[in-house]
């Protein structure tokens, strides 16, 4: 199975692209069948870890290049250790409003601490990877990144990822990664607000909802909102038994407590 299943069309169709950054006219990938690895542990037994495409980095480090046609492919290994107002963000295709006011809203590494404080998972790994939010080459992205990035994540040890994407395009950047790490032989999921984008390039596993670019990982400084998509996320990255992708639940339960004024 190929992480780009018609690799050479969409190359083709890439030339052709007039580059914009609305994505008018862009030839997102589409897939028809995706990759699948069994979850092998359970989540009070792995070493989880967090991929994120917002364009985070560290402050007063070099950013990411959003002005390439092509895309910036690198990545970064933050340690969890890095504190939320170390941490700047190279944003194009959402607004970063959101993450910058709490990083857990796209970016929850607090949120999995308190996981992992609680047995709900094993370990979060002690390094978090950062992609650009910005990649309109995805051929690049197949061929290039997604190995290099799930070669890293056995490198730690790693035995299932949780995958968060900022913008629209990102959606399809970490459903390529998403791709390419279960062909590497580790579990996935994403955490989708695209459901279009999801199904398109057919992300392994994907959890999504109507939510915002920018706030993925749930709405900023509301903890609750947060753990309800984190939870429900990661308890089906165990009970998935083949491809697909599944709504959560935390629209209707957020509408009850707005409706009793809670928090």
């Amino acid at each position: 199975m190929q992480i780009i299943e018609k690799a050479a069309e969409f190359s083709s169709r890439f030339e052709r692209w007039n580059g914009n950054e609305r994505l008018s006219g862009y030839p997102f990938v589409e897939n028809t069948h995706a990759p699948f690895t069994p979850m092998r542990r359970s989540l009070p037994m792995l070493n989880l870890a967090l991929i994120s495409s917002a364009g985070a980095y560290i402050t007063g480090t070099e950013p990411f290049d959003t002005s390439s046609r092509d895309g910036d492919i690198n990545f970064r290994e933050i340690p969890i250790e890095v504190e939320a107002e170390d941490i700047s963000f190279a944003a194009k295709g959402y607004d970063p409003g959101a993450v910058k006011q709490d990083r857990n809203a796209q970016i929850p590494v607090d949120r999995l601490l308190e996981y992992e404080a609680n047995l709900v998972i094993g370990h979060l790994n002690n390094v978090w990877w950062s992609l650009s939010s910005y990649i309109p080459n995805a051929r690049l992205v197949a061929d290039d990144l997604a190995p290099r990035l799930a070669d890293r994540l056995h490198r730690y040890e790693v035995q299932a990822a949780l995958l968060i994407p900022a913008s629209r395009l990102c959606h399809q950047t970490l459903g390529l990664i998403a791709r390419g790490i279960e062909m590497a032989g580790i579990p996935t999921m994403m955490i989708s607000v695209d459901a279009r984008e999801t199904d398109r390039v057919r992300a392994p596993r994907a959890a999504y909802y109507n939510g915002e670019f920018g706030s993925v990982a749930g709405k900023p400084d509301w903890k609750q909102y947060q753990f309800r998509i984190l939870d429900e996320a990661l308890r089906w990255t165990e009970t998935f038994d083949q491809p697909g992708a599944r709504k959560l639940a935390v629209e209707i339960e957020t509408l009850t407590e707005a409706a009793r004024g809670e928090r």
